[in-house]
């Protein structure tokens, strides 16, 4: 079995997709899994930012490299050829 990547891996591969349209799957807890699509907006220190547009409306959400450690959050990026390619995950 392999061990966890650290933080810092995660932020590094996260910084080379920003701008890019993404695929958000996050368990919110007692079995509710969100799933969104929406652009990495900025990468800091301790968080990134993902703007989404529902309805119309456009928001913010923001996560922490430690939820995609710990698998709370999946992200999914899509290639010229709008595949998705699973990005920042804690084993790879």
């Amino acid at each position: 079995m392999s061990s966890p990547r650290a933080l810092s891996d995660i932020k590094r591969d996260l910084e080379s997709f920003v701008g890019s349209k993404i695929r958000l799957k996050a368990n919110r807890g007692r079995n509710r899994i969100v799933e969104r699509e929406g652009v990495l907006e900025s990468i800091y220190p301790n968080i990134f930012v993902i703007k989404l547009n529902e309805r119309k409306i456009e928001r913010r959400v923001s996560y922490t490299y430690a939820d995609v450690l710990t698998e709370t959050v999946e992200l999914f990026v899509y290639d010229k050829q709008d595949l998705e390619i699973r990005i920042a995950s804690a084993n790879n």
